[in-house]
């Protein structure tokens, strides 16, 4: 297992732990996070929350739908921030992390539409 800490920079993000639990697939990346929030900052004692997201894990044609993907996540975070900008947290910070955000998505579409294109999507080819 491995520990990923970039999210840290506040006390909320001091008490969400990120853990990898798998070994990285045929593409070269993991599948399987579990998320842990604890609500004193001391690490897993006074555990409060524990999730676990699941990344789709293979070809749909030959797997099936089994996870998220990236895009899921990032279509929930531009909706969050899309909310802030639209409410009295906007500013110009959370402008810019949604025009990333909407960029990135972007690119992945991008992505996905010249596999389709190809003929090579859903399957375990570059």
């Amino acid at each position: 297992m491995r520990e990923i800490t970039s999210h840290i920079v506040n006390p909320v993000n001091d008490r969400l732990r990120i853990t990898v639990l798998d070994q990285p697939g045929a593409g070269g990346a993991n599948h399987e996070y579990r998320i842990e929030a604890t609500n004193d900052g001391s690490g897993l004692p006074h555990k409060i929350a524990d999730h676990h997201i699941s990344f789709q894990n293979g070809p749909i044609n030959e797997r099936g739908v089994n996870g998220v993907t990236q895009e899921v996540l990032l279509a929930i975070v531009a909706d969050r921030l899309n909310s802030f900008q639209n409410g009295p947290f906007a500013c110009r910070e959370n402008e810019i992390a949604l025009e990333k955000v909407q960029e990135a998505m972007e690119a992945l579409q991008s992505r996905t539409k010249a596999r389709m294109a190809r003929g090579v999507e859903g399957r375990n080819v570059a």
